[in-house]
């Protein structure tokens, strides 16, 4: 299942490194990401592609706690419903 990973916080130095690290443990495959800094703020999305039979709220729930860890929000929505939610 292909899904959509927002981060977003305050910049500082090893949220990429702590989110993609944990991405891996969970044999997550990021398939494109866009990051940016935009004064002072840490934007970042991901398209990945969950491990065929992954819990999905397993993985949220996991997300979200590192989130927690690392002082930033993170959220993650199945691709096609972000879609569905994004188109006008």
């Amino acid at each position: 299942m292909q899904v959509i990973i927002t981060v977003i916080g305050t910049d500082k130095v090893g949220i990429i490194a702590a989110v993609t690290t944990r991405l891996a443990e969970l044999q997550v495959n990021i398939l494109d990401v866009s990051q940016t800094i935009m004064q002072g703020a840490f934007t970042m999305m991901l398209l990945a592609q969950l491990p065929e039979g992954a819990d999905f709220a397993a993985t949220k729930a996991d997300l979200q706690g590192l989130g927690v860890e690392i002082g930033v929000d993170v959220k993650i929505a199945r691709q096609e419903i972000f879609d569905a939610m994004h188109k006008l």
